[in-house]
């Protein structure tokens, strides 16, 4: 992760899918724009978005089941179903114990087995919350929390395993800020009606959770708003998302023995040794919440932090406990943060965890019936067709110096390309999935997580992992391996057919694939060389003009409003808003060297630009309830997707061409206004 910060969808709506290749018996697809959802009345000038897309908008009801439809959701929705076909038939089967078979078709059984799960109400979990009753003193908290990371259950430490930002090719101890329930830290202390609601539904919800477990109405409340208020606190040592943005401030090595002196009521030693952690040095990002959990721990009341610790538990595992968790769980979440009125269908959820849990198994499965090998070569010729034009690119920069340029495009030729699926699979043989066991199910894949992920420490960092699952509608750009990944699920319609023209798939799939690569150099990828090391490969000069650039650009964005006057935050979006022009740009000169690029016939009346711009702007006609619109403003770095299509189109001059667009329309921009930077 750095992957919820790199990838191409927004956090809200990443969802496991099954590809949808056309089988041989099935009707192929002939038409790949919806032009019934096309708003004509609205002139491309004042609002292509809503040109492309205006009638849809207007029809489109998002299902209650859902925080928003179009595109992505749909996508994923027929996907799930794909991935619902398989799991049916595999679980329904007598498979060899131990096989790939067994593990995943039982996985998905144990989860659809609500009479079971019913019975056990909270059971599972009861064991851990009486350890934390038995608690005396915040010492023996910090012991219990560390012992929790290898079956699932640890908390206090931010803690994972990744590669050194800074010696990319070795894999080191992080711990970053963590302990807050809500999004963000500001959730804690704004004032406006939608978060002081959020804040009243999550002491709600903490109530509801401890009153489950048999606590008085009084007590349960008490605890409730306790656990709120120590939250505030920690809240206030936490960085803001934009802060988090910058991988030099969030960089900091810590000798143990070092990092033990900054934290004197915290045995780093034998927290370490607990977690199985052997280790002389990590990195911490956080340094500051780290400095506030050792004084918060003798400062707040031990009995409000074995509250938070049983919540946070029951928390975590409310929504593989009986109904009344789940449901509490889904008001909370669900319904409270992203405005979704009803919850998903059971097998939706299951197959989206057998997905999460055993994604690798799950792959084999998915790839051998809907991924072909030509859909991946296709896909590589688009990849290389790009990585050429972005080529062209950066030679022809005219705000670049030449040793810049040099070390730019040495880190593009460096780029490793993976599609589909990865070339060797992760083993789960460790593994033990019962179809009558849910939660120890869960258990199982967590303490194979953790064994696997201590095993890195300090070891060299294996390329050819994945940090996605084959069937995931997502793509990917990690820095520190200087990757672009493409799953085999984002690889179909709308985003890439194989009977589409190529304004179609250049407009959408090729769009997709520039954006990754443009975040090889935006605000954060820049920082990072070719071989993934964070480093600073460029002159004063040529990184100042950067940053100027990109100001403009931040401008823009900060201009652009969501439900009445709520700003998009240009500088948390910058990243991805950098990514969507620059990969729009790619791909359009990239389908310009194509043979219908280079004609003027029409198709369906339409001439080839006026397709690929087209095809771009209904990949992202996404309709999402105030709740979520309200979340992704304060935390995600995506734009609104009305943006990430009107934010690129009236930055290219080809678009104003393709459509006429004149001075005078009220998105028009002069070309010395314009976001101009790769």
């Amino acid at each position: 992760m750095k992957l919820t910060k790199w990838a191409f969808l927004a956090v809200c709506v990443m969802a496991v899918a099954a590809c949808k290749q056309k089988s041989g018996e099935e009707a192929k697809r002939t038409s790949f724009l919806d032009k019934a959802g096309m708003d004509t009345t609205v002139k491309p000038g004042d609002n292509f978005a809503l040109y492309a897309n205006g009638k849809w908008f207007k029809t489109t009801k998002i299902p209650p089941s859902e925080t928003g439809w179009g595109s992505f959701y749909t996508l994923s929705d027929d996907n799930i179903k794909q991935v619902h076909s398989i799991l049916n038939d595999v679980s329904a089967k007598d498979n060899a114990s131990g096989s790939l078979e067994q593990k995943v078709g039982d996985l998905y059984k144990s989860g659809m087995d609500t009479v079971t799960i019913e019975k056990l109400g909270y059971d599972p979990v009861k064991p851990m919350l009486a350890k934390i009753a038995a608690v005396k003193d915040y010492k023996e908290l910090v012991k219990l929390a560390a012992d929790g990371f290898k079956t699932g259950d640890g908390f206090l430490f931010g803690f994972y395993v990744s590669p050194d930002d800074r010696i990319s090719s070795k894999n080191v101890a992080h711990f970053d800020q963590t302990g807050l329930t809500l999004p963000d830290k500001d959730y804690y202390t704004k004032t406006d009606t939608a978060t002081v609601k959020i804040r009243a539904a999550f002491v709600k919800y903490a109530t509801q959770l401890f009153t489950f477990t048999g606590m008085d109405a009084a007590t349960a409340a008490k605890k409730a708003d306790g656990i709120l208020k120590l939250e505030t606190e920690i809240a206030k040592s936490h960085l803001e998302p934009v802060e988090l943005r910058d991988p030099v401030k969030n960089y900091h090595k810590f000798a143990v023995t070092d990092l033990q002196k900054q934290l004197p009521d915290i045995d780093l030693s034998d927290a370490f040794g607990r977690m199985e952690l052997k280790t002389d040095t990590v990195l911490v990002g956080q340094p500051g919440y780290y400095i506030a959990l050792d004084n918060l721990l003798k400062s707040q009341s031990i009995d409000v932090w074995k509250d938070k610790a049983q919540f946070g538990e029951l928390d975590n595992s409310a929504s593989f406990l009986s109904k009344k968790f789940r449901d509490a769980n889904f008001d909370f979440y669900n319904k409270a943060i992203y405005g979704q009125k009803a919850p998903k269908d059971r097998w939706k959820t299951i197959a989206a965890n057998v997905d999460r849990w055993l994604g690798e198994l799950l792959g084999q499965l998915y790839v051998q019936k809907y991924f072909t090998p030509d859909a991946k070569q296709r896909m590589l010729d688009l990849v290389n067709n790009l990585q050429s034009v972005y080529k062209a690119r950066i030679e022809k920069l005219d705000w670049m110096s030449p040793d810049t340029k040099k070390q730019a495009l040495a880190k593009l030729a460096a780029f490793t390309k993976k599609i589909g699926y990865p070339d060797k699979w992760k083993k789960y043989d460790d593994v033990t999935i019962s179809k009558d066991a849910y939660y120890e199910n869960g258990v199982s894949v967590a303490k194979h997580d953790y064994r696997r992920m201590i095993a890195k420490v300090n070891k060299p960092v294996d390329r050819t992992e994945w940090g996605m699952t084959p069937p995931t509608v997502n793509a990917y750009y990690n820095p520190t391996f200087n990757e672009i990944v493409f799953p085999a699920g984002i690889l179909q319609f709308p985003f890439f057919d194989n009977n589409a023209d190529d304004a179609i798939n250049y407009g959408a799939i090729g769009m997709v694939i520039g954006h990754e690569m443009t975040h090889g150099f935006d605000d954060e990828g820049r920082q990072y060389d070719k071989d993934g090391n964070l480093k600073d490969w460029w002159t004063k000069d040529d990184a100042d003009k950067f940053k100027t650039k990109v100001q403009v650009m931040i401008d823009l964005y900060n201009k652009y409003t969501v439900l009445n006057g709520l700003h998009v935050n240009g500088s948390l979006t910058q990243g991805e808003n950098l990514a969507d022009i620059g990969g729009l740009a790619i791909a359009y000169q990239a389908f310009k060297n194509t043979p219908e690029g280079k004609s003027d016939t029409k198709i369906d009346g339409l001439t080839p630009d006026q397709r690929f711009f087209l095809s771009f702007a209904q990949v992202w006609r996404v309709k999402e309830s105030d709740e979520t619109v309200r979340m992704r403003i304060n935390v995600d770095p995506h734009s609104p997707e009305v943006y990430r299509v009107d934010g690129p189109v009236y930055n290219m001059e080809a678009f104003y061409k393709a459509f006429n667009v004149k001075p005078g329309d009220k998105m028009y921009r002069e070309e010395k206004d314009r976001v101009k930077v790769w």
